[in-house]
């Protein structure tokens, strides 16, 4: 297939690519250029871990516990601060652009509680998720367990729902949205779903779908496109929770919850169709009845003259990129998501943008900032500090390979002093 598509027309807001290094490998990688690190958007180190096509997202974690973050793409787990060497976790397929992988989001924790972190795998929607024990001594081939007999939604999400300071696994199952929660003691037994919703609350392509507490009761909840279920005092007994109507879009990809403007009011972030146009934030208002209701504010439409526009934004991260204490938006475009001929312009540049936060109260904006213009994302972009230096790095798996853009001159070199196995998903 055609790997790239044209660069000829200028992207808006553009920033003058900048960083290089290993110059003094270059010769010696030449033939696996594409796997080093290279020229990026302003602020970042490009590196293409893997050409072929093998999932649609990717994460990170000290994998090796060495102190330094590694990152999980595909079949792999590559080795921290490089990225050059590549250990196998499950026997490695590769899938042609026109196809689907069986790998549509990575998520990296301690699942088993053994203070290692292991490799959680959820494929095509409506089928199995399964979870790789890290066996701590860097060998391949991980032990796999299948947790979930069917992961449904487009936007699976690892989070703690429960406020239990452990992670589940939020998506949808026979029709019904809820929750997977593993035994921690006993992980590799099927895990148990609680439903949160009625039958149709949930399906098998739902798209939309994110977590956040849109109340201020302290209890997270569950968003999709056309509303919010509040979390009930108890979940004891599995209760049915309660659907507030709203509207965020027509289905995008992931949902967030933040108080973007500084009312005290959390609003709520999301693409508004992972297959079409359009990005935006929806501004919580609540009136003296205590009727909440929320106005939209587009960040990205379809596209115009001298603005920035890319569809199939079928992945959506919120993360502080630059340390200044608001959390920006990362995005792409997903590429070719139904193959060459599908969906709203699928020869579209590849692009991927961090939007600064920039202003407050009614001033609030977002700004577009290029990270890459020759990789996207996938149904999963993951943002984390991998480096340490209080900034973002992106994490990308798609139809054209994998990849990490690290802040600043690159990744931090190994040190002992540090400890974390997993970056924190929430800055």
């Amino acid at each position: 297939m055609e790997q790239e598509s044209t660069r000829a027309q200028q992207l808006t807001a553009r920033s003058a690519p900048v960083y290089t290094c290993m110059a003094n490998v270059r010769i010696l990688f030449a033939l696996f250029a594409a796997a080093l690190c290279a020229q990026a958007g302003e602020g970042f180190t490009r590196f293409q871990l893997d050409k072929d096509f093998t999932c649609e997202g990717a994460d990170a974690g000290d994998i090796d516990g060495d102190g330094v973050i590694d990152v999980v793409a595909g079949p792999w787990w590559f080795r921290g601060p490089q990225f050059t060497q590549r250990t196998e976790i499950f026997p490695a397929k590769t899938f042609s652009p026109e196809q689907y992988s069986n790998q549509f989001f990575t998520f990296v924790d301690d699942i088993d509680g053994d203070k290692k972190p292991d490799v959680l795998i959820v494929g095509f929607p409506g089928k199995a998720g399964r979870w790789y024990r890290n066996p701590g001594d860097g060998s391949a081939n991980w032990k796999e367990s299948v947790c979930c007999p069917s992961v449904e939604t487009e936007s699976p999400t690892w989070t703690d729902l429960t406020g239990d300071g452990k992670a589940e696994l939020v998506c949808s199952n026979g029709g019904k949205l809820g929750w997977y929660e593993p035994d921690r003691a006993a992980a590799e037994k099927p895990w148990v779903f609680h439903a949160l919703g009625t039958a149709g609350s949930g399906k098998t392509f739902l798209h939309g779908l994110g977590v956040g507490d849109v109340d201020g009761d302290g209890k997270k909840d569950v968003l999709v496109a056309n509303g919010w279920w509040r979390q009930p005092e108890s979940l004891a007994g599995d209760p049915v929770w309660e659907l507030q109507a709203a509207k965020f879009g027509g289905g995008g990809a992931q949902m967030h919850v933040d108080d973007v403007d500084g009312d005290g009011l959390p609003d709520v972030i999301t693409s508004l169709a992972a297959h079409g146009y359009g990005l935006a934030w929806f501004q919580q208002q609540r009136a003296a009845d205590g009727k909440r209701t929320f106005v939209q504010h587009t960040i990205i439409d379809k596209p115009a003259p001298d603005t920035v526009s890319f569809s199939q934004l079928h992945a959506v991260a919120l993360y502080d990129m630059d340390g200044d204490g608001k959390k920006d938006i990362v995005t792409g475009k997903r590429r070719w998501a139904h193959g060459s001929k599908g969906d709203v312009d699928p020869m579209g540049t590849p692009v991927l943008y961090w939007f600064r936060k920039i202003g407050a109260g009614d001033a609030t904006k977002f700004e577009p900032r290029l990270i890459d213009d020759a990789s996207g994302v996938g149904t999963q972009v993951e943002v984390r500090d991998i480096n340490r230096d209080g900034r973002g790095d992106v994490i990308v798996g798609n139809k054209l390979g994998c990849f990490a853009f690290i802040s600043g001159a690159g990744p931090a070199p190994p040190s002992a002093t540090t400890s974390s196995t997993t970056p924190a998903r929430t800055p």
